[in-house]
């Protein structure tokens, strides 16, 4: 695959946007919608973009699928200046972030199954969470070490953060956010019962040591973003810009998943051209009045924000042929 190229190359600007996919499957059109825009976003404001593979999850993610993400990406001709970046190769740099946090006094160790979360769960006590979580109660938080030391000959703990106070951010497409995270998220895992890291300390650890200053990303992760900040605050990074975006629907309402082989990329390729893709992207993105075919590189010039919806966006019976 494509070499890394160096940087802060000649030209570029101060912006460093970036693509994160799971490299899980082959991307749908709501992933493809997703990196559009982070590219378009980036490279309209003269900046660089990072590739990173999300992989912690060696279960679920396998290196074939993101080299065939990146083959998806460049017949799309949505480019890269760095990586790509594995984050399954990172799990040292992880483990520096988090000792960090633990010599702040800040991580504890929790041994409730998932299976005892979901069970003493109830809508009065533990409301859902945007990503599909239960609010943690906080049970492990307070155990002293004799207690520590007779749970953990019995399992081992996953880790978490206590979380503290408020968290507040003007996100550039939905505007003005807060979250009281002990009552509205409540204490989050950074790392597995079986070691693996949690997504909110690998992204953030990431984006704060790739210099990453702008996140696109679906509307479906906003609720999430407080969590990274209260970790970039305790790190003392400064954080990315965030401007989160509609989510493409399903014309049955549903969100489109590589589980369901919703709208693959290889689908769509055996129908239209990369330019007819790209341009019925951005006629969803609201970059051009009708689907018509075009190039990435075309649309930088006329991109905006506001041009952008809000509300999720349900694709139109026969849109895609």
């Amino acid at each position: 695959m494509r070499e890394t190229r160096p940087a802060g190359g000649e030209g570029m600007g101060k912006v460093v946007g970036r693509f994160a996919p799971t490299p899980s499957g082959r991307m749908h059109l709501g992933n493809l919608f997703s990196c559009l825009l982070a590219w378009l976003s980036a490279r309209a404001q003269g900046g660089r973009i990072i590739l990173r593979m999300e992989d912690l999850d060696t279960q679920r993610t396998s290196r074939a699928y993101g080299e065939q993400i990146m083959r998806d990406l460049e017949l799309l001709g949505l480019d890269w200046d760095e990586g790509p970046y594995w984050q399954s190769e990172r799990g040292e740099y992880y483990q520096e972030r988090l000792k960090e946090l633990q010599s702040l006094g800040v991580v504890y160790k929790c041994f409730c199954s998932r299976a005892e979360l979901h069970g003493a769960a109830n809508p009065a006590n533990a409301p859902h969470v945007a990503d599909g979580d239960y609010i943690y109660s906080g049970k492990c938080r307070g155990l002293d070490e004799a207690r520590i030391a007779e749970l953990e000959r019995r399992r081992s703990p996953a880790l978490r953060l206590a979380v503290y106070g408020m968290e507040s951010f003007t996100d550039r497409h939905y505007g003005y956010m807060e979250q009281d995270l002990p009552r509205e998220c409540g204490d989050f895992i950074l790392r597995r019962s079986d070691g693996v890291f949690a997504y909110q300390l690998a992204v953030a650890a990431d984006d704060g040591a790739m210099g990453v200053t702008e996140v696109v990303r679906g509307r479906d992760l906003l609720s999430s973003t407080p969590r990274q900040l209260q970790l970039y605050r305790l790190w003392g990074i400064d954080p990315p810009e965030f401007a989160h975006i509609p989510l493409l629907l399903a014309s049955d309402g549903r969100r489109l998943s590589k589980r369901d082989g919703d709208v693959s990329l290889d689908a769509l390729g055996e129908r239209f051209s990369p330019e007819e893709i790209t341009g019925r992207l951005a006629c969803l993105a609201g970059q051009l009045d009708r689907p018509e075919p075009v190039r990435a590189g075309e649309l930088v010039k006329g991109f905006s924000w506001e041009k952008v919806p809000k509300e999720d966006i349900l694709l139109p019976e026969g849109f895609l042929g």
